[in-house]
């Protein structure tokens, strides 16, 4: 079955439309981006001054960002990423727990218990302690309950 003339037409009408639409945008954009551009221009004197400023960025992102302290804290942040995880804080934040505990309170199997527990530890949130055959979990600091209530109160 053919497309007759009429819905030729009807097609390169809506092409055409489509592409006078987009060569608007960028237009728009070439337009935007060239007014960022003489702003910045503007601004800057010199090259010389542009990398001084660059410079003093630079200097500044190495002052505040210490990298190993950032990768701890990232470490912390996403073990507190996970709605297991803080139920156990929450447990444990009760009273120490043994890893039987902890998974009867929340369903989960036993590697399951053991792999958020070892997230945890390993971020430093919680510590063992062992007694024979059984290993009791307890947070290593209260402030991690403090932490996880300001994080829900900056999150309401």
């Amino acid at each position: 079955m053919g497309v007759g003339v009429n819905g030729l037409q009807y097609a390169f009408k809506s092409v055409n439309s489509r592409v006078d639409a987009v060569l608007k945008m960028v237009d728009k954009v070439r337009k935007e981006v060239r007014e960022r551009l003489a702003r910045m221009l503007d601004q800057a004197s010199s090259s010389k001054e542009v990398t001084n400023h660059i410079e003093g960025l630079r200097e500044l992102a190495a002052q505040s960002a210490d990298e190993k302290g950032m990768r701890r804290l990232s470490t912390v942040f996403k073990a507190l990423g996970d709605q297991k995880r803080l139920s156990i804080l929450d447990l444990i934040n009760v009273r120490e727990m043994c890893v039987c505990e902890i998974m009867a309170a929340l369903k989960v199997t036993q590697p399951t218990a053991s792999h958020h527990l070892g997230i945890l530890e390993r971020a430093g949130l919680v510590k063992e302690r062992r007694e024979g055959r059984w290993v009791f979990y307890s947070l290593t600091s209260p402030e991690i309950i403090r932490l996880v209530e300001l994080a829900e109160r900056l999150s309401s």
